[in-house]
């Protein structure tokens, strides 16, 4: 557990783009279910045009989450799947 703590650092602040390259943004918070600790969305800062264009789910405060299923790669970029999100 602390293990997936600590690895969940390492997403903040990353850009998160598409397997194709496109960008949507960069990660500003994660979304976690509170029993398990397992992260359910990441929420996004500095949402591109393309990204708002696409109609997800948001926050509260107006932050696009995306599905942390739709992760297939970190790095120093978050790529996610796109047709995992639409």
């Amino acid at each position: 557990m602390d293990e997936e703590r600590r690895n969940s650092k390492q997403f903040m602040g990353k850009k998160v783009v598409t397997k194709s390259g496109k960008v949507f943004g960069e990660v500003n918070n994660l979304v976690f279910e509170s029993k398990t600790g397992e992260i359910l969305q990441l929420s996004l800062r500095n949402a591109t045009s393309y990204c708002e264009g696409l109609d997800l789910e948001k926050t509260k405060q107006g932050e696009v989450l995306l599905p942390f299923s739709s992760v297939v790669a970190f790095g120093d970029f978050i790529v996610v799947a796109e047709e995992e999100i639409l």
